[in-house]
């Protein structure tokens, strides 16, 4: 029986720990070196080659077009024959490790020796609301379970009063592709991305109307789900109702819970001026990233933020303008939130992710902007067991394919659930006739990003 409990584990085959549905914490696959994870979302795509990937020959040939030894490249708004634009902000060498990151993230790069620099990074998609699904959910397809939803499927939240996948979109408007990205897709319902938000109300309809006290509350949800199991039991895996039943029990608990979290009152004012809450440049993203800290320091499994409005990092003009103000108001709280994941020893078990959908182009739109580029990025990661201070891939000489150890998203996600402890192949939820993934049938671990 023990021999047959072990081969059966290694081929997925085990019951979970608990029901699909519950939030119950369970064991992962194998030994993690993260226990919960930031994806900081940088929305509309932002510029690699502005940012974190330094091409002398992109300031060599700027002015010209690009040579035709490049060949044909499918680009969105027919931008292929412009000509080469130079990085807008001067890089230079940080840390011991020597990271090249640009003039306009200069916060960051006094955490260079924290970063893995994944210079090779490339998509499926020319288009926003595809490539944000693709990062987000392992397709371009609208529907499918979000990155959040299968970790808090794999894994659960350590806190049962929160839940297990929170996401702090920017207030100035939603992702281009809207809730999709942080949705349950065919998981059960509890695995969706929960909205939050700072101040008094930081899930909307979560307290209770004046007049109505705590022990009524308790009293009515009672009813409620008494009412609701009696057609028959709520154990059935893909039930909606029972999904339903555990969110009610859930905000119950969220009442109190919540509130905690997103009460900042008590944080020292060194701390608050880390995150740049005494600029109102940087204050309403360094609140987010504070508010992320507090989260994982409580037991939340994933958190994701987004920087930028619909339109964000999306610079088809004017990218000097576009990025210029978006690196002010999130360059200083992303660089504290490392730090104070550092300082409090939280960096070590905490996966920090950045990036956006996809990067830009380096040929000219217009006279000032880039168009999007799919072909080649950068994104990075830090803490959770992965190498700092370390670059991995490259793109070719102009910073427009993928050249050199290449990272595919499906890659991505493979290593970010490596990294939680779970084997991305053995991850799997029985929707329409197949057990679906994740990474779908692709995705290797990039090794070398490992510590």
């Amino acid at each position: 029986m023990l021999a047959l409990a072990s081969l059966m584990k290694q081929d997925g085959l085990l019951a979970q720990d608990g029901p699909v549905g519950s939030l119950a914490p369970r064991v992962p696959q194998f030994a993690p070196r993260a226990r919960s994870v930031i994806f900081l979302f940088m929305s509309g795509g932002p510029s690699h080659v502005d940012l974190f990937d330094y091409k002398p020959e992109l300031d060599r040939l700027a002015g010209q077009p690009i040579p035709e030894s490049f060949g044909t490249f499918k680009t969105r708004r027919a931008v292929a024959k412009n000509k080469l634009m130079p990085s807008r902000w001067p890089f230079r060498k940080h840390g011991e490790s020597g990271m090249e990151i640009s003039d306009a993230l200069p916060h960051l790069a006094s955490c260079a020796d924290e970063l893995c620099l994944l210079r090779g990074c490339y998509g499926d998609s020319v288009t926003h609301p595809e490539s944000v699904y693709l990062m987000n959910t392992g397709s371009i397809l609208m529907g499918r379970p979000s990155l959040g939803a299968w970790a808090a499927y794999g894994l659960g939240t350590e806190n049962q009063d929160m839940p297990a996948y929170v996401v702090l979109p920017d207030p100035a408007g939603w992702v281009k592709g809207g809730a999709p990205a942080w949705g349950n897709g065919y998981l059960p319902a509890t695995y969706q991305g929960t909205i939050l938000r700072g101040g008094e109300t930081p899930i909307l309809h979560l307290n209770n109307p004046p007049g109505v006290a705590a022990s009524q509350q308790r009293r009515t949800l009672d009813l409620i789900n008494s009412l609701n199991r009696e057609p028959g039991p709520a154990g059935d895996e893909d039930s909606e109702l029972g999904a339903r039943i555990a969110a009610y029990e859930l905000a119950f608990r969220m009442q109190t819970s919540a509130q905690d979290v997103v009460d900042v009152r008590k944080e020292t004012d060194a701390t608050k001026k880390l995150y740049g809450l005494d600029n109102r440049v940087t204050q309403e993203f360094g609140l987010r990233c504070l508010l992320a800290r507090r989260m994982v320091e409580r037991g939340v499994r994933f958190v994701q933020l987004y920087c930028g409005d619909m339109n964000g990092w999306d610079g088809h003009a004017d990218v000097e303008g576009n990025h210029g103000k978006l690196c002010a108001a999130s360059d200083k709280p992303v660089a504290g939130l490392l730090k104070d994941l550092r300082s409090r020893g939280l960096l070590d078990d905490t996966l920090v992710i950045w990036g956006g959908e996809f990067g830009r182009t380096p040929m000219t739109e217009g006279s000032n902007g880039r168009d999007h580029n799919p072909h080649g990025f950068s994104l990075w990661m830090a803490g959770g067991g992965v190498q700092g201070g370390r670059v991995i891939g490259a793109t070719d000489a102009v910073g427009l394919r993928a050249a050199e150890d290449k990272t595919h998203v499906h890659d991505v996600h493979a290593t970010i659930l490596h990294l939680l402890g779970i084997d991305h192949t053995k991850l799997t939820f029985r929707h329409q006739g197949r057990a679906q993934r994740l990474t779908d049938v692709a995705g290797t671990v990039i090794q070398k990003a490992l510590a």
